[in-house]
């Protein structure tokens, strides 16, 4: 007896995805969403910085404004600080009743600098300046045209370069053991003659 035979029919090959295929794509999401972490966070850190930057500049140029408009050489002499005592965070400057428009001006500044411009918790947090910001004040050319240096310092959030145009706040221990997250920015300000003696041409402007 013959028995019929039929034609044999490969086996299907079963497709999908293996394990080790589904592991090797989660760890690229992951690595890839770790980058856009870091992006972010670094982001931010620079929106901090460009934003605390902003605010010495304004910092910056009300002391500038106040020295131009009383730039006679006494008030220019009162503006000048201690280095070793700037003003702002940790000031010991006696504020409590200022008897000179310099005086007057140096206090102001140095509270604004404190952030005193704005307050929550009532007045307990100080939010209007930078982080432990400072400001100094020198007169490197007494003589006419003389020149004022103003000087604003704050705590950075990442070490850079130390800052080498001014030596304010060098030292203080927020701003790190080797100064690299002290920021630092200054203002030169020329006091030129506004009358000249016409026989000798000597400045006579006091």
């Amino acid at each position: 007896m013959i028995r019929p035979t039929f034609p044999s029919t490969p086996a299907k090959r079963l497709g999908g995805v293996t394990m080790i295929e589904v592991l090797v794509s989660l760890l690229i999401l992951t690595v890839g969403l770790l980058g856009v972490a870091g992006l972010q966070a670094r982001m931010q850190t620079a929106e901090v910085e460009a934003f605390q930057r902003a605010q010495a500049i304004v910092l910056l140029q009300e002391m500038v404004d106040r020295i131009s408009a009383n730039r006679q050489k006494a008030a220019i002499e009162g503006y000048v600080t201690d280095p070793s005592e700037p003003l702002g965070t940790g000031s010991t400057l006696d504020c409590s009743a200022p008897a000179t428009v310099f005086l007057k001006d140096q206090c102001e500044w140095s509270s604004a600098l404190t952030g005193a411009a704005e307050t929550t918790g009532g007045g307990a947090n100080k939010l209007g300046a930078m982080n432990e910001a400072r400001g100094c004040i020198t007169n490197p050319v007494t003589t006419m045209p003389r020149e004022v240096v103003v000087a604003v310092v704050w705590q950075g959030l990442v070490p850079t370069v130390v800052p080498a145009a001014t030596n304010c706040g060098s030292g203080e221990a927020a701003y790190g053991s080797d100064g690299k997250l002290r920021r630092a920015m200054i203002a030169r300000i020329k006091i030129g003659c506004l009358q000249n003696d016409p026989a000798t041409g000597a400045c006579v402007t006091p």
